[in-house]
């Protein structure tokens, strides 16, 4: 993205972001936050992500109040930025949240299993070794002074 592109992006999110905090007075406007904005590079659409606090219904509230406002949030970016063309807005659910715990989950999900699998077997052989092997076990150390004095 070119540094213009950056700062249009930018500049729109701030834009954006203000006049939902200030004037968009919609009673299905939840907890909102523009997480950003893409622009396309003719300045002609703009993608506004934002992420909302609740569950699906609420998020879905929201969207159609910023839908809805549209045309008030349009014309605040007319007025505050100039561009020879003011970019229609189309407000996306930005699922970048979801995600980050959906994974979060995975991986705790995953140490628990491993911490679980190595409990077992810790219990069953008393090591941490498959089979029984700890390296640092007396049996180990003794086993390899004996080959050392073998080919000495």
């Amino acid at each position: 993205m070119n540094r213009r592109l950056y700062k249009v992006n930018e500049s729109l999110r701030e834009v954006v972001s203000e006049a939902i905090d200030r004037e968009v007075k919609d009673p299905r406007l939840g907890f909102v936050t523009v997480t950003g904005v893409e622009t396309s590079p003719d300045l002609r659409e703009a993608r506004v992500y934002v992420s909302v606090l609740g569950d699906q219904a609420q998020r879905d509230e929201t969207l159609a109040a910023l839908q809805s406002a549209h045309g008030l949030l349009q014309a605040r970016v007319a007025a505050r930025i100039r561009l020879k063309r003011t970019p229609r807005l189309t407000f996306l659910y930005d699922d970048t949240i979801d995600r980050a715990m959906h994974i979060d989950d995975l991986l705790r999900r995953q140490a628990e299993e491993l911490a679980a699998v190595r409990g077992d077997q810790d219990a069953d052989s008393g090591s941490d070794m498959v089979g029984g092997n700890d390296p640092g076990s007396d049996e180990e150390a003794a086993r390899d002074d004996d080959l050392r004095r073998d080919d000495a």
